[in-house]
């Protein structure tokens, strides 16, 4: 019934038929057929606001992700210099291991 009262509501908006002849050939009452025109007409405008929504939504989860990957490669790169910067430990040679002295 969904399909059918939105191509009935279509057809009264588009001109292709009018509410008499509509209602006759339906078998539906013109006052039914007047709220229907009537509901589509106002709500019309909620189906855009929806599609801006979810544009916008989807728009901020790509935003989102392209912070996270940039993020996740700063810290890569954090990582990789501290560990380049790091001076051997008190007590290792510079390749890692214990040097000879004893503590």
């Amino acid at each position: 019934m969904r399909n059918s009262k939105a191509r009935v509501v279509l057809e009264l908006i588009a001109g292709e038929k009018g509410l008499m002849q509509a209602s006759r050939e339906y078998e539906i009452k013109d006052s039914v057929l007047s709220r229907w025109k009537q509901e589509f007409v106002e709500r019309a405008p909620q189906l855009f606001e929806q599609a801006q929504t979810a544009n916008h939504k989807k728009s901020a989860i790509a935003e989102l992700e392209a912070d996270d990957w940039a993020i996740a490669l700063q810290l890569d790169m954090a990582k990789k210099v501290i560990r380049a910067l790091q001076l051997p430990n008190e007590g290792e040679a510079s390749d890692g291991t214990q040097s000879g002295r004893l503590v």
